[in-house]
């Protein structure tokens, strides 16, 4: 942004406040926008935004409470909430002219090694990337013939940073799970973790540069899908000479990559853990994922995805945490946890956070909105939802790629028309169905089938030579515990013997979805027994 809009939207945002005490420094800068040095502009910037929550907006509060009074109404409600959003919007703002890149924050988990693919990588939808990057860290030591490797999985949001590092010691989002002795014990494995291809901890995702034309590919980068995150892996470990796999593990997203490494390259892996994953996303997750993608959509800063160098949409990544992190826990831990108590009983109800719950859910979002790229999330969360292991949907994936690869070889475009445009809306509305039972799904599956659906049989057949570890837990909502019985009765109907399934009750675990972070004594304990 140039001197002169910075210049101008300073003034006007000083402007807009009438009871700032900054007004005169206002008209001054409003008068030059040609001369005024930059840094002399962002100091009154800095100086209008520490002011004004301290003096303008209490002394208008005051102001309009004493009218109020006066004309026998009640005041307007004050929303702190809404104006710590406005500060952060503004103070980005003024961050623009001091970073070449614009405001949005480097996204990073620090130190990681990073392997560069240079040949041409196919989608599953059509895209292609000409290059890209896998950030990736290891612990412990790969023995003479490779045959000790565990690739571990992240979950939607995580970064490779997995355990603390000699050259990253900040603790890893497993940092209890892997060590000596550990459940993955590193005295015995060579343990490895990527950061997935579409995230923005050093892989190639939206906020990487397309070499094409040297700018950020933002919306312009492919759909993707969880095998193809595990294809970029798995071109990771030929980099690294690893031919099989001793063990895939993973956890929530990570426990469908998991799944997937052992179907696409069933030859390549030994052992499968997959836990609080699924075999195909259901409507519950789907939905909430999608009204996570629809908050953030909607902040005008997204800007269809072109918002680096801009304010980033980081009120609708806020929200979108929000909604996510209520998905994350359970009811029984929250009502334990903060029951119906307020921040702060002695106050009046506000419609900013109140309750402890919100302030919780507030500061999960507040930890999270510019720790993580917006598009990224789109794009990370669209490839869970289009999770699918069914036979129907691999067979129907792999004629697809057959065809685009055939096209890529003769250097044809391999994506091709409007329907390709994951933004675009379907052609028909969705239509009210009746209450006749007239589903379109004639094998559903859910928590009262006994039988997995036959299109997930065969779609599973591939990890019937496995040794495979399926865990759940009953008070997550959003991987529920029957998606994980699901998967295990599917291979085990596939003919393999060699399943093993743990549920956690209730009275083991109330922490919902996010038990896979938090209880070393079960999970950790049955992963350990397992790996062996």
């Amino acid at each position: 942004m140039t001197s002169t809009r910075l210049a101008t939207t300073a003034a006007r945002r000083i402007l807009s406040s009438s009871s700032s005490p900054l007004t005169q420094e206002a008209l001054i800068l409003s008068r030059s926008l040609r001369t005024t040095p930059p840094v002399l502009i962002r100091q009154a910037q800095a100086r209008h935004y520490a002011t004004r929550k301290i003096h303008s907006q209490p002394a208008r509060q005051r102001a309009e409470a004493l009218a109020a009074h006066a004309n026998g109404t009640n005041p307007s409600m004050a929303f702190p909430c809404l104006d710590k959003i406005e500060d952060r919007s503004a103070s980005l703002e003024a961050d623009i002219g001091d970073k070449e890149s614009g405001p949005e924050p480097s996204y990073t988990s620090g130190a990681t090694q990073i392997f560069r693919s240079t040949n041409p990588f196919l989608t599953d939808w059509g895209g292609v990337l000409q290059e890209f990057d896998i950030a990736y860290e290891s612990w412990g030591q790969m023995n003479a013939d490779k045959s000790n490797v565990v690739l571990l999985h992240t979950g939607l949001s995580a970064s490779s940073h997995a355990h603390s590092t000699r050259s990253n010691p900040q603790p890893g989002w497993w940092e209890k799970f892997i060590g000596p002795g550990k459940p993955v014990d590193t005295d015995k494995y060579f343990v490895v973790c990527t950061n997935v291809l579409g995230s923005c901890y050093g892989s190639t995702g939206p906020a990487s540069i397309d070499p094409a034309d040297g700018k950020p590919y933002a919306t312009r980068f492919p759909i993707l899908t969880i095998q193809d995150m595990v294809r970029a892996q798995f071109r990771l470990l030929d980099h690294l000479g690893v031919d099989k796999l001793y063990a895939s593990v993973g956890s929530s997203m990570g426990g469908m990559q998991s799944l997937a490494a052992g179907t696409l390259f069933p030859q390549r892996v030994s052992k499968i853990v997959s836990i609080s994953g699924c075999a195909r996303s259901h409507p519950y997750s789907i939905a909430m994922r999608h009204t996570q993608r629809q908050v953030l959509m909607m902040d005008p800063n997204w800007n269809r995805g072109f918002y680096y160098g801009r304010v980033p949409p980081h009120a609708g990544m806020k929200l979108a945490r929000e909604i996510a992190t209520v998905t994350y826990r359970s009811g029984p831990e929250w009502e334990q946890r903060f029951g119906r108590r307020r921040a702060d009983s002695s106050k009046p109800p506000a419609l900013c956070p109140d309750y402890l719950i919100e302030t919780y859910l507030d500061h999960a979002g507040e930890k999270f909105c510019l720790t993580y790229d917006p598009n990224s999330l789109l794009y990370v969360s669209k490839a869970m939802d289009l999770f699918d292991l069914g036979f129907k949907n691999q067979r129907g994936t792999a004629d697809r790629r057959a065809e685009r690869q055939h096209l890529l070889e003769e250097g044809k475009p391999t994506r091709t028309g409007d329907a390709t445009c994951s933004l675009t809306l379907p052609m028909k509305p969705y239509e009210e169905m009746g209450n006749n039972g007239e589903w379109e799904n004639d094998e559903p599956s859910g928590p009262t089938t006994l039988r997995p659906p036959r299109d997930l049989i065969e779609g599973l057949a591939p990890l019937v030579d496995h040794s495979v570890l399926v865990m759940g837990v009953d008070s997550d909502i959003l991987f529920p515990a029957w998606q994980q019985r699901e998967i295990a009765e599917a291979i085990k109907h596939a003919g393999n013997r060699g399943v093993i399934h743990c549920e956690l009750g209730e009275e083991q675990s109330i922490f919902g979805h996010d038990t896979f972070l938090l209880d070393l004594e079960n999970i950790g304990g049955q992963l350990k027994v397992f790996l062996g």
